[in-house]
């Protein structure tokens, strides 16, 4: 088992003026999940390829069992990498793909079992798959023997780089499945680079959310998505946008042309700009609330609800509710902001709690 101590890293490409990573700080214990989650160009990969050994840091150090990376020989770190493109070699047939690394040892002959123990525990036939080369094979293939060649070996450590990105959403929900089967049967310490909520959601573990090179919240999906640290937590985070609305204080209340007036957590000046951020689940349809017309409806089959995007006064937003009731565009309806569902933020971005 291995855990991962990430102390204060920086990353600069050369002849780059500003960094890719930039101060990033964090640990996994022996066994732990973590998801890097972030936009195209948020440094995730980067900072994955640190971990990795594949780039070093320009300053910090990164640690495997409290020993400095650059003091541990790379045939001992045990490190299974599966990547967006799967990295499988052309010519090679699956079965050679997938016992590279114990042939290096001169231990082939348990490649079988442990294919045979992916297989049984995912529920796919890798077998079948053994003889063939990756021109012969589906992007859920590749996936599948890319999978299979990082847990068939002394794995410490998993690194995913968007496994899962060139599958088709069917073969992505699966994939995950297999993967959770897997980390549960073997509990490896892991890292999953991805844009993908629902999959950093489903690792099981911890997200470290990253924008421009700096972690931004770092937490279970849960945390992240109720108690956000700033607004730009608040909107990367959750399936259905949050909504914003744009107020002032008065009184030492919000106060907004179209809500009525709402308490302060704490005192604020009078006229201090400040943005209120619900999302659509919290705002409640009440016939004694704020009237509007319904602009569109998005049925959420999945989960039996269904979102309505609401335009009053020229100011469009959104409600989520479940489906006893279906609801058609060009209706009025009237809603609520539920106080508990209410998060506060100051013109700079930050939670105000």
């Amino acid at each position: 088992m291995t855990f991962i101590t990430v102390d204060h890293v920086t990353f600069r490409y050369p002849n780059q003026p500003e960094p890719v990573i930039r101060d990033i700080s964090f640990k996994i214990s022996e066994g732990g999940r973590l998801a890097l989650l972030g936009e195209s160009g948020s440094g995730k990969s980067t900072l994955l390829r640190l971990v990795a050994g594949i780039e070093a840091p320009t300053s910090g150090r990164i640690l495997y069992n409290d020993i400095p990376l650059t003091e541990t020989d790379p045939m001992r770190r045990n490190i299974g990498m599966v990547f967006q493109n799967y990295a499988l070699i052309p010519h090679w047939e699956a079965k050679r793909t997938i016992g590279f690394f114990l042939a290096l040892r001169h231990r082939e002959r348990e490649v079988p079992e442990r294919v045979r123990r992916v297989s049984t525990i995912t529920g796919v036939g890798l077998e079948r798959l053994l003889e063939r080369t990756p021109n012969h094979l589906s992007g859920g293939e590749k996936q599948q023997v890319a999978i299979a060649r990082a847990f068939a070996r002394d794995l410490s450590l998993l690194l995913l780089d968007e496994p899962f990105a060139n599958l088709d959403a069917k073969l992505r929900t699966a994939a995950r499945l297999e993967l959770q089967k897997l980390l549960h049967e073997f509990p490896i310490t892991t890292i999953l680079v991805t844009h993908d909520q629902a999959e950093a959601a489903a690792i099981g573990g911890n997200i470290i959310l990253l924008n421009n090179g700096r972690i931004e919240q770092a937490g279970d999906y849960d945390t992240l998505r109720n108690d956000p640290n700033n607004l730009f937590v608040a909107q990367f985070i959750g399936s259905s946008a949050i909504n914003l609305f744009q107020g002032t204080v008065q009184n030492n209340r919000w106060t907004h042309p179209l809500w009525p007036p709402l308490p302060l957590p704490q005192p604020l000046p009078e006229g201090t700009p400040l943005t209120l951020g619900i999302r659509p689940e919290h705002v409640q349809l009440d016939a004694a609330g704020v009237a509007g017309r319904i602009t569109q409806v998005q049925y959420l089959y999945g989960v039996r609800r269904q979102l309505l995007e609401i335009e009053t006064d020229g100011l469009t937003w959104r409600v989520e509710c479940d489906q006893q009731t279906l609801y058609q565009v060009g209706e009025t309806v009237h809603a609520r902001l539920d106080s508990a569902g209410v998060l506060f933020f100051t013109e700079d971005g930050e939670r105000f709690t």
